[in-house]
């Protein structure tokens, strides 16, 4: 199948499902114990742990750039030292841990062994051959890492393959549109669809006056209007962003073919469903307030 055959916006409806699924593991108690084991307590020194394991013991530089919207400030007072506390290597362990006693909270036993879990599974990882390494980091270092041989693990692994492979993307459609981290994070909250300020304040690291800042250079360039709404230029950029997006991002699925991404976008929904219902993420996660 070629890429013009694929709907783009099939693909982040994709996206956006297993996207739910693989964040499950960084609102999980799992997680935390898991590295609270290792010595690693603080939530935000667990978050950069275990997304950046892949890369190796980076500094705090490479976390910054590959993350692209945490405050460097944040970032520099745990990395590189989470790594005197803990190897790349256990935390990647200690997260497969997390992950498995997650998602057997979450989706249950019989799930797990369904048939439908493993279907998910092949047809995720077969989107995933279609991923490009080039200018991708947190993808290419995931890409590394071996596939694991249950299904549930295998599907979130093609999962979070195909998420650092659209994050990597977006971060490129961010930068191209001028937009800074934080300015990124308010636009994003701004259309409904983001975390909250206060999630952004405590996991990302920004002040209310760094916030505010953000917003005051958004209406500068008429992006946000008095309220903090999005104007029709701030509409349009955010659309914008999103479709070159989408277009970095389609390779995996029309690798994958129509057929096959609608049936995964069905399995990987029900799954994040049933996730969600079960309280996989805090109710006040999202939101413009």
């Amino acid at each position: 199948m070629t890429t013009a055959a694929l709907d783009a916006r099939a693909g982040r409806r994709c996206h956006n499902a297993l996207n739910s699924l693989h964040s499950t593991h960084y609102f999980s108690p799992d997680l935390g114990r898991e590295l609270g084991a290792l010595g690693v307590t603080d939530p935000r020194a667990v978050n950069f742990a275990v997304r950046a394991a892949a890369l190796g013991p980076v500094g705090a530089g490479a976390v910054t750039a590959t993350f692209y919207n945490y405050k460097h400030d944040l970032v520099a007072r745990h990395v590189p030292a989470v790594w005197e506390t803990v190897t790349p290597g256990q935390v990647l362990a200690a997260r497969e841990r997390a992950v498995d006693a997650t998602l057997r909270r979450l989706l249950g036993e019989e799930a797990l062994a369904s048939a439908e879990m493993s279907q998910a599974a092949g047809l995720a990882l077969r989107a995933a051959e279609g991923c490009s390494r080039g200018a991708r980091p947190l993808y290419s270092a995931h890409a590394d890492l071996p596939v694991p041989d249950a299904p549930h693990l295998a599907l979130w692994h093609a999962a979070t393959l195909l998420r650092e492979h659209r994050g990597d993307g977006h971060l490129a459609a961010l930068m191209a549109a001028g937009l800074d981290g934080l300015e990124a994070l308010v636009t994003h909250t701004a259309t409904g669809k983001g975390m909250a300020p206060k999630w952004i304040f405590t996991t990302r690291g920004w002040s209310q006056a760094e916030w505010d800042a953000a917003t005051g250079r958004l209406r500068q360039r008429e992006l946000l209007d008095d309220a903090g709404e999005l104007t029709e230029r701030g509409v349009a950029l955010r659309d914008g962003i999103e479709r070159e997006t989408d277009r970095l991002d389609t390779a995996p699925y029309a690798h994958l073919g129509a057929e096959g991404v609608a049936r995964l976008t069905e399995l990987a929904t029900a799954f994040a469903r049933t996730a969600l219902g079960a309280g996989a993420f805090p109710a006040d996660l999202l939101g413009k307030r």
